[in-house]
């Protein structure tokens, strides 16, 4: 009988195409990495995280007011030890004289209080006011020559000037990528069974990197956090979507030719790969929905670095496999991972102590991470590792305190309320200052705003009394307030800060001669009440600066900044009053963290439970499972509830759904090793067996993750990514624990609820028969016989068959030795 051949699946036409074409799929992977070499840097990068604040937040909105309206000009604290005080009233006299500086205050000697605020000691503080913003050229050269005149002493300058965060953690991520890849070498050499097996997952690993940070360009501007972390964590993530490949190449190399065995390894790979993803993914994307997009930015950049992970797995090492596959096989060695069904056995000895244990352990993790001290600013977090601009923020604030400033923005115009308001302020104890247009004093006790006649003006100023005449007369033409020269000037009053302004422009046009006193009198206040009006003028809002001397965050804090709000809603309407700077910041994020950290648990939780549920087709098992990561979560966070070590609200966020995302792949290793082999053998063997299979990926994937945030928690400066780093490995560490020892008790002992909650999604499968003699067929049957037929047939058939049925079965009748039948 003429026999028809097996079509293949789509993965094995698939698999073959990405084998066949290798050389092809070199070539582009070789242009696309040289594009993205260059693409890498056309990238934005953020480094204010309020600006992924929702933009209905009081923060967001007095920011963006800010920076539309208002100057903000960049300002240094100074401190030189070592130095007297007149030698330090010097230096400040020196550093006003520089180019770029508007101002260096080193405060009066009138009292000794006064002497105090800057000079403690052999230390002396120095507050310097630059002539633009922090990124301006200006004042960059300017903060230059600071540090050259400061050359010969002991100094310390705390400063937002040339501040950039994104370019510290650049160095800081290529020490730690280079240690992490050293560590990462030895892990795959210690795993491995071959030693070629090495670069082909290194290069794998870095042409996924490369391409995940060519593209982000895509997304115009990325936060710091995405732009520090991603190449580190995708490594960590998608390291074993390598493993598994490599293995089953491995495993088919056995028993056939490299091409084969390649082409069966892909097509194997691709969908197991693709599942197991999904958890990862399924994490990642819980982070989201938050409502501080900074998680939707890491979010959606980790998401594209596990997917070129897998296309760089599906497409780019099976090339590396077949050039590689000869290497493999002359440098296999013995196998440097211990069994460990010592520890399988001890684990279930202690199944009842230890389930026990453990469900004390997750009540008490559930209560004590609820304890965790979460804070929103880095003034309370210290990092292993600090940087020369936290080291002088640091000695600055030990010898002369920390400043706690903030803006408080309020609608233009209505002067008087805003005096009132100020005043009312400054009666309360948490408030060193407050300074507005209406309290900044110019001149024999006028203010800014100071409503004056002409008579007041000439004397203010030392102009003629004609001449203020006159000026006044020409504003009150070009305002169109007529009646003013009708009823006489004598009595109208101007805001100085308005008069003034309006005569320096006359000057400066021709129509008001001076005598060089003058003008230099005139140039001097236009100076001063220029930088006030840039900083504190805008052309809707008036912004007033506050100094609080409570810290940066807590609970006192943020009532008090409830009894601003309460002020302020005395002359304006509640609606147009906006807070800003780092108090306010600190209460929008805490508000926003409580949202979405019930977002992150809740979300990461059910889409890893949606993927268990379809993956075990059981109820039971993703309960099991989601029960220790869960409570790994917990107990990581628990150490902090515990220590009183504070932790940055984020690194909380982005661990939670990246340890529910990727450390539950390890609980699904072994449970998937058991639920296989305990059809073949003894529950209790099944799941020593099971511990002794996963061991080799649970080990290579938890130790490289842990040992990049290990390296991430020790090396970077940046409180928040160091917070995600450190939080990261306890949280890797402690579910390695948890699945190794207490998973295999809970699959032990809760294997009657996992079967009996057990549930089929019933998949049509077609039987293949390539067969002849009797045949006896119920059911529909398409193929040859003899001929072709496309039939329901219920009957025998005596010839051969070649043919696969669709539905139904069949029943094959073969004659023995003996001459007697039997049925297959």
């Amino acid at each position: 009988m003429k026999q028809e051949n097996d079509k293949p699946s789509f993965f094995v036409r698939l698999a073959t195409i990405i084998v066949d074409k290798r050389n092809l799929i070199f070539f582009l992977y070789a242009c696309a990495l040289i594009f993205c070499l260059f693409s890498r840097s056309w990238v934005g990068v953020c480094n204010d995280i309020t600006q992924y604040l929702p933009e209905t937040t009081e923060t967001r909105r007095g920011l963006t007011l800010m920076e539309e309206e208002f100057t903000t000009l960049a300002t240094a604290r100074v401190m030189v030890s070592h130095v007297t005080y007149d030698a330090a009233s010097n230096l400040a006299g020196r550093i006003a004289d520089i180019d770029g500086v508007s101002s260096a205050d080193f405060g009066s000697a009138d009292t000794p209080e006064d002497i105090a605020e800057h000079f403690k000691g052999a230390d002396a503080l120095i507050d310097v006011t630059f002539s633009g913003e922090a990124q301006d050229e200006l004042c960059l050269t300017a903060l230059g020559e600071i540090r050259e005149l400061l050359e010969p002493y002991d100094f310390y300058i705390d400063s937002d000037v040339g501040s950039s965060q994104a370019d510290s953690l650049a160095g800081e991520m290529q020490v730690i990528l280079a240690v992490a890849a050293l560590i990462i070498v030895l892990v795959l050499l210690f795993t491995s069974r071959s030693y070629a097996e090495v670069p082909v997952l290194l290069v794998t690993f870095i042409a996924a990197a490369l391409l995940n940070l060519g593209t982000n360009f895509i997304f115009g501007e990325i936060s710091f956090v995405s732009n520090s972390v991603t190449v580190v964590l995708q490594l960590a993530l998608a390291i074993d979507y390598a493993i598994i490949m490599l293995h089953r190449f491995m495993e088919e190399r056995e028993t056939k030719p490299e091409r084969e065995a390649c082409i069966a390894a892909v097509a194997a790979a691709i969908p197991s790969i693709s599942a197991s993803s999904l958890t990862t993914i399924s994490g990642l994307a819980a982070m989201m929905f938050m409502q501080f997009r900074i998680g939707f930015d890491m979010g959606i950049v980790l998401i594209k670095a596990i997917l070129f992970s897998m296309l760089s797995v599906f497409t780019l090492m099976p090339g590396l496999l077949m050039l590689s596959s000869r290497a493999m096989e002359k440098t296999r060695h013995r196998s440097f991972i211990p069994a460990i069904g010592a520890w399988g056995r001890l684990s279930l000895r202690l199944r009842h102590a230890g389930v026990l244990l453990f469900a004390i352990a997750l009540a008490g993790g559930l209560f004590l991470s609820q304890q965790c001290p979460y804070v929103y600013g880095y003034s309370q977090i210290h990092t292993a590792s600090r940087n020369d601009d936290q080291i002088a923020e640091q000695k600055i604030n030990e010898v002369f305190g920390a400043v706690n400033q903030m803006a408080l923005i309020v609608p233009r115009g209505d002067y008087a309320s805003e005096k009132a308001l100020l005043a009312r302020l400054e009666t309360y104890d948490e408030v060193d200052y407050a300074l507005g247009l209406s309290n900044v004093e110019v001149a024999d006790g006028y203010c800014l705003t100071s409503s004056l006649t002409p008579r007041q003006f000439s004397e203010m100023t030392d102009l003629d009394y004609e001449l203020v005449q006159l000026l006044y007369a020409a504003y009150v033409a070009e305002t169109g307030e007529y009646g003013h020269i009708i009823g006489g000037l004598d009595d109208y009053s101007v805001p100085l800060m308005y008069m003034f302004f309006f005569a320096y422009d006359k000057a400066a046009e021709g129509y008001v001669t001076l005598d060089s006193a003058q003008q230099t009198d005139l140039d001097s206040l236009y100076a001063q009440l220029s930088d006030a009006r840039m900083q504190l003028l805008g052309d809707s809002c008036t912004r007033m600066l506050l100094s609080l001397n409570l810290p940066e965050e807590g609970e006192e804090t943020f009532d008090f900044l409830q009894t601003i709000h309460s002020e302020a809603a005395r002359y304006y309407d509640p609606d147009d009053i906006l807070l800003g700077d780092s108090c306010t910041r600190d209460y929008d994020l805490s508000v926003s963290f409580a949202r979405d950290n019930i977002i992150i648990s809740v979300l990461s939780v059910l889409f890893v439970v949606l993927v268990l549920l379809f993956t075990f087709q059981s109820v039971g098992m993703p309960i099991l499972l989601i029960l220790v990561i869960q409570g790994s979560i917990w107990l990581n966070f628990s150490i902090s509830g515990l220590t009183g070590e504070p932790i940055f609200f984020m690194s909380h966020l982005i661990v939670t759904s990246i340890q529910m995302g990727a450390n539950i792949d390890y609980a699904i290793v072994i449970s998937s090793w058991y639920s296989e082999l305990k059809a073949a053998m003894p529950r209790r063997d099944a799941i020593i067996q099971a511990l002794n299979l996963a061991f080799p990926t649970v080990f290579t994937s938890g130790s490289i993750l842990s040992s990049a945030g290990f390296l991430i928690a020790r090396i970077t400066t940046d409180p928040a990514i160091a917070g995600i780093g450190a939080c990261l490995c306890r949280g890797t560490l402690i579910s390695m624990f948890l699945v190794m020892f207490v998973l295999p008790q809970i699959l032990y002992l809760g294997d009657s609820v996992v079967e009996r909650t057990r549930f089929n999604i019933k998949v049509p499968e077609m039987s293949r028969i390539q067969s002849g003699g009797t045949v006896y067929i119920n059911g529909r049957i398409r193929g040859r016989i003899s001929g072709v037929v496309d039939a329901n047939i219920r009957g025998i058939i005596r010839g051969d068959v070649s043919g696969i049925v669709e539905t139904g079965s069949y029943q094959q009748q073969e004659v023995t030795l003996d001459g007697e039948t039997e049925h297959q």
